[in-house]
């Protein structure tokens, strides 16, 4: 695939992306969908702290939205059930 090709997929992408995340704001309210790595932290999201201060401050909200699906993924052995216990 030639380059122009790359740009074209990655801006046709890029805009349904973007109207996909703004249908869903419109129809669920802003801030229903957390991208990560957005530096924009949200502070009206009612939160429950994991008891880790560490954890809650890599979450960007300050621990476990209220109100909203969480899903924990990683390895085996990796803590998944310590955390969600």
């Amino acid at each position: 695939m030639s380059t122009k090709a790359n740009k074209a997929a990655n801006d046709e992408r890029s805009k349904a992306l973007s109207a996909a995340l703004s249908q869903i704001e419109k129809q669920f309210g802003k801030g229903s969908v957390m991208r990560y790595g957005d530096n924009e932290i949200q502070h009206d999201i009612q939160v429950v702290s994991t008891g880790s201060l560490g954890l809650d401050i890599a979450l960007g909200v300050g621990g476990l939205p209220r109100g909203r699906v969480i899903e924990v993924y990683g390895p085996e052995s990796s803590g998944k059930t310590t955390l969600t216990l």
